[in-house]
C-alpha cells in the first residue's frame, strides 16, 4: 500500500486449520489487518459487506455457496474489493472461472509465505498474479482453437496465451524470441480481430468467445 493504512483482509474458507494459519499469517504484518472471515461463499458475501475489505483471500470449493459464486457476488456488491483465490485446484475450469468471476489472482494452498506475501501485494497493486500452476492451465486453456470468425493466427494466439497471464510485452517478447514492436503489432491485430480495447477486455472477451474455455 502507498499510504499508512493497512491491507484489511477478510478469510473464506471452510477449513477451521487454513482460517487460522491465514490469521496468523497476516497477524505477522505491520501493515495487513485480518478483520472477519467466513467458512463458506454465502457468509463471505454478508462478511464482506459488514466490513468493506480491502481484499479477500478466497477458497473456491466449499458448502451451501462455492467460492467462483461468491465472487461474482461480492464484486457485484463492490467492484473495488480485490479477490485472491486461495485453492488446492490446478483444474482448467477452476483457475478460468475463477478468474472469469473477477479474482484478481489464483494461487495454491502449498503457496509460501513469501509467495502469499507477493501475491497479496500484486492484487493490491491491480496486477494478476498467478502460481505457476494456474497460469499454465490458463495458457492451455487459451490455446484452443478459437471460433472461426476471429480468424486468429497461430502467433496471435501465443501472444494471447502469454497477455491474459499478466505478463509484459518485454516478458512476451522474450519468451517468443521476437522484439517487443513485433509484440505490439501482434496486440495491435489481436485486439482489432477481437473488438478489444485493453487487456482485462481482451481476457473477457477471450473466455466468452471460448478462446478460454
Amino acid at each position: 500500500m502507498t499510504d499508512s493504512r493497512p491491507i484489511r483482509i477478510v478469510v473464506v474458507d471452510d477449513h477451521d486449520v487454513v482460517r487460522h494459519g491465514l490469521r496468523v499469517f497476516i497477524r505477522t504484518f505491520a501493515d495487513m489487518e485480518f478483520v472477519g472471515e467466513a467458512n463458506n461463499g454465502l457468509n463471505a458475501i454478508q462478511v464482506c459487506l459488514e466490513t468493506n475489505p480491502d481484499l479477500v483471500l478466497m477458497d473456491i470449493f466449499m458448502p451451501q455457496m462455492d467460492g467462483i459464486e461468491a465472487i461474482k457476488r461480492i464484486k457485484q456488491d463492490n467492484p473495488y474489493i480485490k479477490i485472491l483465490a486461495l485453492t488446492s485446484s490446478r483444474a482448467e475450469e477452476t483457475v478460468v472461472g475463477a478468474l472469469k468471476a473477477g479474482a484478481t489472482g489464483y494461487i495454491l494452498k502449498n503457496a509460501s509465505f513469501e509467495e502469499m506475501d507477493r501475491a497479496i501485494r500484486d492484487v493490491m497493486m491491480g496486477r494478476r498474479s498467478l502460481s505457476p500452476e494456474a497460469a499454465s492451465a490458463l495458457i492451455q486453456a487459451t490455446t484452443r482453437p478459437p471460433e472461426e470468425h476471429f480468424d486468429l493466427t497461430p502467433r496471435e494466439l501465443e501472444v494471447l496465451a502469454l497477455l491474459v497471464t499478466g505478463v509484459n510485452n518485454g516478458e512476451i517478447a522474450e519468451r517468443l524470441f521476437v522484439s517487443v514492436s513485433t509484440v505490439k503489432y501482434h496486440i495491435g491485430n489481436l485486439f482489432t480481430k477481437i473488438g478489444a480495447t485493453n487487456r482485462v477486455e481482451a481476457l473477457k472477451i477471450a473466455m466468452e468467445h471460448h478462446l478460454i474455455k
